[in-house]
């Protein structure tokens, strides 16, 4: 696959189900809390108490109003369905895989919740409808052209997140209008301690994530990547955004002195034709990057890594990259 499908199939979702059509050219990585040399602020281990609201402003400036908190919540982005876990709530419908993972539903329960027919990229309208959702929450770039076809029979909320932050405050405004305060205030809790910790042990390896479906791959970056952003602060992570055309070579890779490799193999509406890493492992640099000689390199899921972008997903995150850099 050519490597301009790969990026904007990155920005599609792993931005929410492979990135954000702005995810390519989204903040630097020192507006997305950290700075290269992952400096940063503290990361604050309180979270303040959620209020019960009908009516929310979020970050970004979106406005969301309920007449009655949501019970009916559509999912057509990981993060929606994160954070309804979060929560205690399930959805009545969803296009993520997210939910089949075992720190979430597992692949039994996860397996009786609808799917929105029309993939990620272009969910039926009229099938979300006939879930009679009271919310349906989507990405802002991707699924912002449904807006017309679900106003007055619904309420719609674009998200767009770019860093965990975002995440964090998505989740306690989602909280707030279900009136689940209590397990919103507990995630985001249990969160900023993980994090912490994780800041606190801070690796010297030089770690890198790199996504892609064939023998083109692209590096996840902060700013772009939310789960790229947590790595500033875990370990040496010197990957900063091109653009939205731009990527780094294998040269320059092998160059970095990578110490520990984790691969997101990226699947587009069918099983993945086998990982990544084999297929890069047939260019003769691969084999000189310090990971791959050590047996440092990692497959990882790009449902939890890409496209997940919660609280719950980066704690998986976390957790799992923490392990591999020790």
């Amino acid at each position: 696959m050519p490597r301009r499908a790969i990026r904007t199939v990155r920005r599609w979702a792993a931005a929410a189900v492979l990135g954000t059509l702005l995810a390519g050219c989204g903040a630097p990585a020192d507006e997305a809390g950290d700075k290269p040399d992952g400096t940063g602020p503290a990361i604050d281990v309180r979270a303040e108490p959620i209020t019960p609201a009908r009516k929310i402003t979020d970050a970004a400036g979106v406005t969301v109003t309920t007449a009655a908190p949501p019970e009916r919540v559509v999912c057509l982005v990981a993060l929606c369905d994160d954070m309804l876990a979060e929560l205690g709530m399930q959805p009545v419908a969803t296009n993520s895989q997210l939910l089949a993972r075992k720190e979430f539903l597992g692949k039994e329960k996860a397996g009786g919740i609808p799917v929105v027919p029309g993939g990620f990229i272009s969910p039926e309208a009229e099938a979300i409808l006939s879930h009679e959702p009271d919310l349906v929450i989507g990405l802002e770039d991707t699924h912002g052209k449904l807006a017309p076809a679900l106003k007055g029979a619904t309420v719609f909320w674009p998200v767009q997140p770019r860093k965990w932050e975002d995440s964090v405050g998505y989740l306690r405004d989602l909280a707030a209008l279900t009136g689940r305060t209590e397990q919103g205030e507990k995630a985001e809790l249990a969160f900023r301690q993980k994090l912490a910790d994780a800041r606190t042990a801070k690796s010297d390896s030089t770690a890198l994530i790199i996504f892609g479906s064939d023998e083109n791959f692209g590096v996840a970056t902060p700013g772009t990547d939310v789960a790229a952003g947590l790595f500033p602060g875990i370990s040496h992570y010197p990957w900063k955004s091109r653009g939205i055309e731009g990527s780094y070579s294998m040269e320059e890779i092998l160059a970095r002195d990578v110490d520990v490799l984790f691969v997101e193999t990226l699947s587009f509406g069918g099983p993945s034709e086998g990982k990544l890493s084999d297929r890069l492992a047939k260019n003769p640099l691969w084999s000189q990057i310090p990971a791959v000689k050590n047996g440092k390199v990692y497959e990882v899921d790009p449902e939890v890594w890409a496209k997940g972008r919660g609280t719950r997903s980066l704690s998986i995150v976390l957790d799992e990259a923490t392990a591999k850099l020790r």
